[in-house]
């Protein structure tokens, strides 16, 4: 057996036989081996992660797929599913409300978990995506799912037999609860199509922004650019369609009534569809690569079964690896070996001939789980600032119907308060390159004015002072119960969330990696719903006839204190995520994203 000290490999050219204690070097030397007896047999050597057609066959001019052209096809589905996504999220709240008699702790409440449910399972859908199905085939299926319960909820809004009657049920009984409630076997239909909605949604979810940057070529001096751009206009894109929902939308609930509301939706939804398969030929495909559950167990049990051996006690010099270019994961390069979470390289340190994948992992296997791993801690960061904007959602709706909404001549319904978020976003974007980037290129000598973390940080930072305001107005609110009043907010997005998560993520599971910004989200909906019930818990007696914070009646609440506590809570999120930001490294080293010192 020869060592070869570059690049840094052992080839193994012969039959293997032991090596002296002296010549073991962990993470310096490879044994690549031509007999793993597994489901992988020889790895996968002819496509790594170039990208392929429908068919899964290689594109002989890729100069004619991809690129810009394919992203605008993508930008629109993502437009429609962010508007049937916002646009739900306010309207479903009154709906069951007004129109199913709920009570609207317990309507806020539902919607609240049907969200958290949607954007949690997003896991589903990155791995159907990155296992089997690849991302066109699984954005195809469930934006079709999303299509279907869309129709569903439009017809509960249409057909008189599937909502409670409405004869004699005024607001005042509304507020009394003395409205007829809905039968079970209605509100069973309307959370059936109300989840097969939100199912769909977790199948598009952490697709379409891995798709849309899939179309550009990695090899291209642009690469980096156009990924940027790609994804600072993704959340443009994302806001568009939040801005439609909580404007025409409304207006359109309003004048026509809740079936042409949902119907619109659903409308927008199917040409959507449309648009996105009319740019079928035009899309670049990324080779499924298996299942990853299945990997990460396999490291995870072969490094458990290793756990008390020593590195020093192989036979074989290293870790375990393939030969050449040749990549035991299909649709992936190899990956360079770390030193993190060193316990998981057990799994690929050979002892004996056993080369089952379940006692023996390859290196770029082992890489792929502390990947996982090292990514957990940003994501999970980002959970505050979804408890922010889940609790803004609910509660500046309650707030609005206590100020004059009018604008000059205009009155603004209470359920358009949510955009004006929405437009500083969109505010904030449109200016990002014109603006933000050559300030903060001088300030952080970055080429892209910050770094994907700076960005998230920024994002964070903002939503702080954001809520912080929210208690500041409302205090002044409800202290002079002012009758014409303003609603400002600004919550800002973190364009660099799903950019990092896209790029930082193995070959082989980028709809996971983008999945884990959706799970995000979802955790932030249900934690708004356990620390609504916590605070309410806490602060209300009914024994003592004491309000708690959330009371129904805001001017009785303390709807200012409860904000104070949520930017009490940002900040120490906040601290947190600057300790993990500072010891991230990047997979790709420094030469794109230079770290402000």
């Amino acid at each position: 057996m020869g060592i070869m000290k570059s690049p840094e490999v052992v080839a193994e050219v012969g039959k293997e036989e032991p090596l002296p204690e002296s010549s073991k070097k962990l993470g310096m030397y490879f044994v690549e081996s031509d007999t793993r007896r597994s489901p992988f047999a020889g790895g996968y050597t002819t496509l790594g992660t170039s990208p392929v057609n429908i068919h899964g066959k290689p594109i002989p001019d890729l100069s004619k797929t991809g690129g810009w052209l394919a992203a605008f096809f993508i930008f629109g589905n993502e437009m429609a599913e962010r508007m049937a996504y916002f646009g739900l999220s306010v309207n479903m709240v009154a709906f069951m409300f007004y129109v199913m008699h709920l009570p609207f702790t317990t309507s806020a409440n539902a919607i609240n978990n049907f969200l958290g449910i949607s954007q949690a399972s997003s896991l589903i859908g990155g791995f159907l995506a990155d296992a089997y199905l690849g991302r066109y085939w699984t954005i195809a299926i469930f934006t079709t799912l999303y299509l279907l319960g869309l129709s569903g909820i439009t017809l509960c809004a249409t057909l008189n037999v599937l909502a409670p009657n409405q004869d004699d049920c005024n607001q005042l009984s509304l507020l009394l609860g003395n409205c007829e409630p809905a039968k079970p076997w209605q509100m069973s239909y309307l959370y059936t199509v109300l989840y097969v909605t939100g199912f769909g949604a977790a199948g598009i979810r952490p697709c379409v922004s891995s798709f849309g940057a899939d179309q550009f070529d990695e090899r291209s001096r642009d690469y980096n650019t156009n990924l940027d751009r790609f994804f600072n206009f993704f959340y443009l894109s994302v806001t568009l369609g939040a801005i439609v929902a909580f404007t025409a939308v409304v207006y359109i609930q309003m004048q026509l009534g809740w079936g042409f509301a949902f119907g619109a939706l659903a409308v927008a939804m199917a040409i959507s569809n449309l648009v996105f398969f009319l740019g079928t030929p035009l899309y670049r495909h990324r080779l499924p690569g298996g299942s990853p559950l299945t990997r990460v167990a396999q490291v995870l049990v072969a490094a458990f079964r290793k756990r008390k051996a020593s590195f020093d006690s192989s036979e074989y010099v290293g870790l375990y690896e393939l030969q050449g270019n040749r990549c035991a994961i299909k649709g992936s390069a190899k990956l360079p070996h770390t030193d993190d979470f060193r316990f998981l390289d057990k799994a690929a340190l050979r002892l004996d001939a056993n080369t089952s994948p379940w006692h023996l992992c390859t290196v770029t296997q082992v890489e792929e789980v502390k990947i996982l791993l090292k990514l957990i801690p940003i994501p999970t960061c980002t959970i505050m600032l979804s408890v922010v904007l889940t609790e803004y959602l609910t509660l500046s709706v309650q707030q609005a119907y206590t100020l004059n909404t009018h604008i000059g001549r205009l009155k603004l319904p209470v359920t358009c308060m949510p955009v004006f978020p929405g437009l500083s976003i969109f505010l904030l974007l449109s200016l990002y390159y014109t603006v933000f980037v050559p300030i903060s290129r001088r300030i952080t000598h970055h080429p892209r004015g910050a770094s994907q973390l700076q960005r998230v940080g920024l994002g964070l930072a903002i939503s702080i002072l954001s809520v912080g305001w929210a208690g500041v107005f409302e205090r002044y609110r409800r202290n002079y119960a002012i009758r014409q009043g303003y609603e400002v907010s600004f919550l800002s997005p973190m364009p660099g969330l799903l950019e990092f998560l896209y790029e930082e993520a193995p070959d082989a599971m980028k709809s996971i990696g983008s999945a884990y910004a959706a799970v995000a989200g979802g955790l932030g909906c249900f934690v708004a719903t356990i620390l609504n019930n916590i605070v309410t818990s806490i602060t209300g007696n009914e024994e003592k006839r004491r309000n708690s914070w959330l009371s129904q009646n805001i001017n009785t609440g303390r709807f200012d204190y409860f904000y104070w506590l949520l930017t009490v809570l940002s900040v120490i999120n906040f601290c947190v995520f600057l300790y993990a930001a500072r010891r991230y490294k990047y997979r790709h080293g420094d030469s794109t994203e230079l770290s402000s010192k």
